[in-house]
């Protein structure tokens, strides 16, 4: 994995990371796999029904957006 790539996702979640933590949760990176982001949702995120629609629609469209390489980012 690029150096660029892993910088460049953390700053896209950096960027993203208020808006989650002012609904009381946080996404910490876990992993990239290839062109896969691995995150793990915390806080009042963990277990919320609409963590998966923050993940997609929040998240991974952001993430995509900043870094084109990035083709999905999943929970884990």
């Amino acid at each position: 994995m690029s150096e660029t790539i892993k910088t460049r996702v953390q700053e896209a979640l950096n960027d993203i990371r208020p808006q989650i933590q002012g609904d009381g949760g946080d996404v910490e990176l876990v992993a990239i796999e290839g062109n896969v982001v691995k995150v793990r949702l915390v806080g009042h995120c963990a277990g919320c029904p609409m963590s998966q629609i923050t993940l997609k629609n929040g998240i991974e469209a952001y993430v995509k957006e900043r870094v084109p390489e990035i083709q999905k980012v999943e929970s884990v």
